[in-house]
């Protein structure tokens, strides 16, 4: 796209766009609080060293069918993992573990720091998923936004590269919802890139859009129908380029940048199925 004549904070930026964005998060905030008070679960769990890497573990009711990471948005710069346990209650109901992360924040850190992080909190619950009742070797990933494109990264991770101990497929699928995959774009967001800090070098060498998926596991994509051009873009671009692993766009009507997520919540629906799908061997 041209710069000089597109508002590319328009396009990225979804709190310009949607008005009652904090209604969402309070609303994530008070069913967050609810799921920690009654799910069986190990919060702040270290997987790293680092006060940020700490996440919190969800048990499967009854026996586990497999470990689902989830890695929240927030454009690499704001929130935690606190406002995200919402979306364990009706996973763990089906017999699915989940884990939620948090990361470092920019401007403290650069977006290939907080990759880095979530391959070193994959390789963690790998090999420490089964001493919480999760299923071993079937571990996927789910993300939201930044979270999205972390999700994907991890599909791009030559893991046997990062630890010997480690086979080539550690991560047996992702969905990514909402997802940005050519960083090159935020670059020209003012309202992010002002925290961000991503030059055009940074960027290619932490987007998944030019870069090829590792192994054959699945990636599931999806966006809600009235989230602004941008991430729209972002989806249609990463069906093409990752085409040899891309499963399935899944449609989101009427769900904007925030709401969309809550599908993720509802059994029954598109994504809250998929995720079900990524736990079958």
């Amino acid at each position: 796209m041209n710069a000089e004549e597109t508002d590319y904070d328009l396009l990225y930026n979804p709190r310009m766009m949607v008005r009652n964005y904090q209604e969402v998060f309070d609303r994530w905030d008070r069913e967050s609080e609810r799921a920690r008070a009654s799910l069986d679960c190990y919060l702040d769990v270290p997987y790293g060293a680092a006060a940020s890497e700490r996440l919190d573990l969800f048990r499967a009711k009854g026996r586990s069918r497999g470990l689902v990471m989830y890695i929240h948005g927030g454009y690499w710069r704001s929130q935690d993992k606190k406002r995200y346990s919402f979306v364990a209650p009706a996973l763990v109901e089906t017999g699915i573990t989940v884990a939620v992360v948090d990361y470092a924040l920019c401007p403290s850190v650069q977006v290939a720091d907080i990759v880095m992080q979530m391959v070193q909190a994959s390789a963690w619950l790998y090999r420490n998923g089964p001493n919480f009742g999760a299923q071993a070797a079937r571990l996927g990933v789910c993300g939201h936004s930044a979270g999205g494109h972390l999700a994907a990264m991890m599909l791009a991770c030559r893991w046997p590269e990062y630890s010997p101990d480690l086979p080539e497929k550690v991560v047996t699928g992702s969905l990514s919802i909402s997802g940005v995959y050519d960083l090159t774009e935020i670059v020209e967001v003012p309202s992010v890139n002002c925290d961000v800090r991503l030059t055009e070098k940074a960027a290619l060498k932490v987007s998944p859009a030019f870069m090829p998926p590792a192994t054959d596991a699945p990636l599931y994509t999806a966006v809600g129908s009235e989230e602004t051009g941008g991430f729209h873009i972002q989806n249609r671009l990463i069906a093409e380029r990752w085409a040899e692993v891309h499963r399935e766009d899944i449609p989101c009507p009427g769900k904007n940048h925030f709401t969309v997520l809550d599908e993720l919540c509802i059994p029954g629906t598109l994504l809250f199925n998929r995720v079900q799908d990524m736990m079958r061997p």
